[in-house]
């Protein structure tokens, strides 16, 4: 899973993603610091893991990864080669979902671009230059398709498609908010374009420390970007970049002190997977035994054969059978035999759909 974080210059984005990766990116209190963009890979923070790797005293634990992506600061006219510009925009293209980060805190010592905090106009700003943006990709492709519509009746469908999204887009609103038919070939195309404004965006309201207790709950600049992404569809989590880099800085034991400290039950990378999860629709299961037990992330729905195939082509193509346990009740009875012996180890075959927290054993033969 690739996320993309993105947000004006000085809302908070270089902090957050310093603080999440711990890769040092360049943080400034001055627009576009951050020239290329920096990517982190991060492990999933997993419990289930660790008593796991435990009970099977595995060699090697291995976490699900997020890989972030952090994206200069973009500003009005960044569709048209303002401050950074395209350049930009195209690194966002390739990622999963978009990580929105909103200023929602108020510092006379922290220049705002455009001189005052209001998290609905600085979402619009945004918004809006990833629309122009892909306003010009989809006219580069009705540019293409026009000269083939005349003769063949398939981009001729295409080209009213692409017209029709095109307009919806000039009207101000976002691809994700575009009807796609249930046409086959209409969703295809539409997945195709991979516009910016069809990627799911979870944003992230950067408060002061004060604002966290309450999750926000007291301030009105997150009240305003809970009230935007409610209307789009989008998920919200309250953070304060700062303590997060502090946070980063801490071994186990002493985060969890100092989260408890705070009165808060888990990290903002915590609050930020769940979001990304949520938002994407992702699950994991789990291997375990002497050698690895690891997290494999899969989008719900899954069945098993095709999560077998998250490991390797092979188990999906030789696909037999899976065995499959929750791990709660692998934890309770201590190993996979005591478990078969129990009755509560199922024999799965390809139509299982896989559950998040299965704990699975792939039989195939290839």
């Amino acid at each position: 899973m690739k996320l993309g974080i993105v947000g004006l210059p000085n809302v908070g984005k270089s902090t957050l993603f310093n603080s999440l990766t711990k890769a040092g990116a360049e943080s400034a209190n001055y627009p576009f610091c951050t020239i290329d963009p920096n990517v982190g890979v991060v492990p999933v923070p997993d419990e289930r893991l660790k008593l796991l790797g435990d009970m099977y005293k595995s060699k090697k634990v291995t976490p699900a990864v997020i890989e972030f992506v952090d994206i200069a600061g973009l500003v009005k006219g960044a569709s048209k080669g303002e401050g950074l510009g395209n350049q930009f925009l195209a690194n966002i293209r390739e990622v999963d979902a978009i990580v929105h980060v909103v200023r929602c805190f108020e510092d006379a010592n922290v220049v705002h671009v455009d001189g005052s905090v209001d998290p609905a106009r600085d979402i619009e700003t945004i918004n809006l230059e990833l629309i122009f943006s892909d306003i010009e990709i989809l006219e580069r492709r009705i540019a293409k398709v026009a000269k083939q519509a005349r003769m063949d009746k398939t981009f001729a469908k295409e080209l009213n498609q692409l017209e029709r999204i095109k307009k919806h887009l000039e009207d101000g609103n976002l691809a994700k908010t575009f009807e796609v038919s249930e046409d086959e070939d209409e969703a295809a195309w539409f997945a195709s374009y991979n516009l910016l404004t069809a990627k799911p965006v979870i944003y992230a309201a950067n408060v002061k420390e004060d604002d966290l207790a309450d999750d926000g709950g007291s301030n009105m600049h997150v009240a305003a970007v809970r009230k935007m992404a409610e209307a789009e569809k989008s998920e919200v989590f309250v953070i304060c970049a700062q303590i997060e880099q502090e946070i980063a800085e801490l071994d186990d034991d002493e985060k969890a002190m100092f989260l408890e400290d705070l009165g808060l039950k888990e990290s903002g990378l915590e609050k930020l997977i769940k979001a990304s999860y949520s938002i994407l629709g992702l699950i994991s299961f789990l291997t375990a035994g002497e050698d690895e037990t690891r997290a494999w992330t899969i989008l719900k729905g899954t069945k098993a054969p095709q999560a077998a195939g998250k490991i390797h082509t092979d188990f999906e193509r030789g696909f037999i059978r899976a065995e499959v346990v929750n791990y709660r009740d692998l934890l309770e009875n201590g190993s996979l035999s005591a478990a078969r012996d129990k009755g509560i180890v199922g024999l799965e075959g390809k139509d299982y759909v896989v559950k998040d927290g299965d704990v699975i054993l792939f039989r195939f033969n290839v």
